[in-house]
């Protein structure tokens, strides 16, 4: 649905993209990532054919947005991460403006329009002046905008950017509905943990390079080198972790309140012989488990931080 070849955007002798390289199947939620300024909003602004690339290829469903700008944005719905100025305007009367930009009659934006405002939880909301609304509601108004024409591919820049923590439940509420539609998803988030919980598959940009791409398990699977192993013992914590500081396979050790944390360079076999290895120095064990990898160990992993150069 979104094919990405070798794509390039240069401002003079900065590199905002170096060719990046993208393939995104239908009805995939796909999760967008990176440190400030890495490139994430300018190759979403180039899907969206409000910027030219340098160089390289960008197609959604089969156009070339160089080439077929006009067919590119009948199937899609772009949600810019702000939201504009449109405060005289009631929510309806927002949600007409733009259906009416799509050429829809208003016989049907009237039957479409409640339909949108019941997804997006804002029935309630439908005689408000956007002025009145909470940045949450906002957020969502532009959602059911972007919704307006029933695109194929949504491409959503830090849909959650600002919310408190019940806005985003409800915006990842709605976006799983979305997904169970059908619709193919592009979203870029700083809200790693739960962008995790959305995507089908996830890209890592920095320095407008595509350091990661692939699904999330895959990525964690990777980093599984380089483990954390997580340790409480009853008594004596201090000297399990200056203990475990001289193992061959045990990189680095740190010791809290939550027990002793271990950066462990073995396999499952090693893992297991360790554990006999301080059962056998005397350690009583309360727990001896593998910390789980999210999406933000992830992106920490991978990333070193920075934008483009």
């Amino acid at each position: 649905m979104i094919d990405i070849q070798h794509l390039s955007k240069r401002y003079g002798n900065f590199a905002a993209l170096k060719d990046i390289n993208l393939h995104i199947p239908e009805g995939t939620v796909f999760g967008f990532v990176g440190p400030n300024g890495a490139g994430k909003s300018t190759t979403m602004a180039i899907l969206a054919t409000l910027m030219l690339p340098t160089s390289g290829v960008a197609r959604v469903d089969g156009f070339d947005v160089t080439r077929h700008p006009k067919e590119v944005r009948k199937r899609i719905g772009y949600m810019p991460d702000f939201f504009g100025v449109y405060d005289q305007l009631k929510t309806t009367e927002y949600l007409h403006f733009y259906g009416a930009s799509y050429n829809i009659p208003r016989t049907e934006r009237e039957k479409l329009i409640p339909q949108l405002l019941e997804l997006v939880n804002l029935s309630d909301k439908r005689d408000v002046y956007v002025d009145g609304l909470s940045r949450g509601m906002k957020q969502r108004l532009c959602l059911a905008r972007c919704l307006i024409h029933d695109p194929k591919v949504l491409i959503l820049d830090e849909p959650a950017s600002g919310l408190d923590p019940r806005a985003r439940i409800e915006m990842r509420e709605i976006l799983k509905e979305l997904k169970q539609m059908g619709k193919t998803i592009i979203i870029s988030s700083h809200i790693l943990p739960e962008l995790a919980e959305m995507v089908d598959e996830i890209g890592v940009i920095e320095h407008g390079e595509m350091v990661a791409q692939g699904r999330v398990a895959d990525i964690q699977a990777r980093l599984r080198v380089k483990k954390v192993l997580h340790v409480r013992v009853m008594e004596r914590q201090e000297e399990l972790a200056a203990r475990l500081q001289d193992e061959a396979m045990v990189s680095a050790v740190l010791s809290d309140n939550t027990g002793v944390h271990v950066h462990f360079g073995g396999g499952d076999l090693e893992q297991v012989q360790l554990l006999q290895k301080i059962i056998s120095w005397g350690f009583a064990v309360i727990s001896f488990h593998e910390a789980q990898t999210n999406l933000e160990d992830v992106f920490l992993e991978i990333t070193k931080g920075g934008p483009a150069e």
